[in-house]
């Protein structure tokens, strides 16, 4: 039920299994078995999550046709994971990644199943429906920076951006299965049929992640009183003190920013400058989402032998930039359909390199903490967008507001670029810890 995934020695890895191996060698060909049983699992469980967003954004809207219900919705759906995710992180840090995983969705499954249950018994409040978003949301602030740190335990560092593409590829997939399943399930039964197979799901991603190995991390203050505050003023410094950690982060921030509202209001810009007609809401969609997975795809073949990964990163948001401005001044509904391919390309060539840095950069027994602040950034950008970008759009032209936020993204890479210390700290992570041989 996955609402959504830098190695330097400081920190010895010991063996969860006797006869583990210490740390993943790209040679022993146990990490392809242990990565295919993962990558599957998360798919399953992705998909029984999109699957209970997309119908409950359905079923609200059929409900109660309010637009605070769903403002509501968005809130105890998102801002939970927000909040929980800073203390994720911590917990990610100092406890088995994977039974945070397994905990997280498990409990996940168990509220969505009595969610199901007080539905057939005739409770369907509002209240029950956004406690349960609420408690979901929460543990996916617990379960997603663990993923994302359990990830280079199993993966040889050289295939970090591979598996990130094929990561990202696979959730670009699950946004164009994920409507169309959600709609057949919800239509021919109902929503709590929705939520029973969102607990199938769940249920088969824990046995499959069962059967995953992971080296323990065993921290260099091992043996010593827990701290949690302390842990997560650690993380804080640590953040404060990595140069290109920080910069990383602010790009992904600021282009989470520019890039995410104007993504969610180009169906508005469709509606008002070419027609309502809901074929064409649904081609800007599948654009968006098979320019996604065309970038995962791109970043799964030849991602190992980018060299200069900071340039990628740097070329990847610049572009996103030219192309969202370039939507605002389309006339022709197909080159808007085909510049939003583009920019959802664009996006996915710069998230998947930059997560794979933080990958091999971090410390691994960092990695849950830092991941913890990626998480925040991901969960807040897009709701702090909305409130900027939304309200806008109802006294400005979406296509000025698309213009603006192009031309706000490419400014933001001159500025990133005419600071020496960015080039510096960037540039002192632009290459891979070692060669991928082919």
């Amino acid at each position: 039920m996955t609402e959504n995934l830098p190695t330097t020695p400081a920190a010895d890895l010991a063996t969860q299994a006797g006869d583990a191996p210490t740390g993943v060698a790209e040679d022993d060909p146990r990490w392809k078995r242990n990565v295919a049983v993962f990558l599957t699992g998360q798919t399953v469980s992705l998909l029984g999550s999109m699957l209970v967003q997309f119908a409950v954004m359905w079923h609200l809207t059929i409900l109660t046709q309010s637009g605070s219900v769903l403002m509501l919705s968005i809130v105890f759906g998102m801002l939970p994971q927000a909040f929980v995710s800073i203390f994720g992180g911590v917990w990610a840090d100092r406890h088995d990644r994977r039974l945070l995983i397994i905990g997280a969705d498990t409990t996940i499954a168990v509220v969505t199943l009595a969610l199901a249950l007080l539905m057939l018994s005739g409770v369907d409040d509002l209240w029950v429906i956004y406690a349960a978003l609420a408690v979901r949301s929460t543990f996916a602030g617990i379960q997603t920076p663990a993923v994302s740190a359990m990830v280079p335990q199993i993966v040889p560092a050289t295939q970090l951006i591979r598996i990130n593409g094929i990561n990202q590829s696979i959730q670009s997939g699950m946004m164009l299965l994920a409507p169309a399943l959600a709609a057949a399930v919800y239509a021919n039964f109902d929503i709590v049929a929705v939520f029973f197979v969102d607990v199938v799901t769940a249920l088969v991603g824990v046995g499959l992640l069962l059967l995953v190995r992971v080296p323990r991390l065993v921290r260099s203050d091992a043996g010593a009183p827990p701290s949690y505050f302390g842990d997560l003023a650690a993380g804080v410094r640590y953040i404060r003190s990595h140069a290109a950690v920080r910069w990383l982060m602010t790009v992904f921030a600021v282009t989470m920013l520019l890039i995410g509202a104007p993504s969610y209001l180009t169906p508005l810009m469709v509606t008002r400058t070419f027609g309502e007609e809901v074929w064409k809401l649904t081609a800007n969609e599948l654009f968006w989402a098979s320019g996604m997975l065309a970038g995962g795809l791109l970043m799964a073949v030849i991602g190992p032998r980018v060299r200069n990964r900071i340039a990628l990163v740097v070329g990847a948001t610049l572009a996103a930039g030219v192309l969202t401005a370039g939507l605002g001044l389309s006339t022709n509904l197909w080159v808007f359909f085909v510049l939003g391919l583009g920019v959802g390309t664009a996006f996915t060539l710069m998230s998947t390199p930059a997560m794979s840095i933080l990958q091999e950069t971090v410390e691994p027994e960092m990695q849950g903490r830092v991941f913890g602040f990626v998480g925040i950034v991901m969960t807040v950008s897009m709701p702090l967008s909305m409130v900027v970008f939304g309200p806008l759009a109802d006294t400005y032209a979406v296509e000025s507001l698309l213009v603006v936020a192009g031309v706000l993204l490419t400014a933001f890479v001159a500025v990133v670029l005419a600071v020496p210390s960015a080039r510096r700290s960037l540039a002192s992570v632009a290459r891979p810890t070692a060669p991928a041989d082919d």
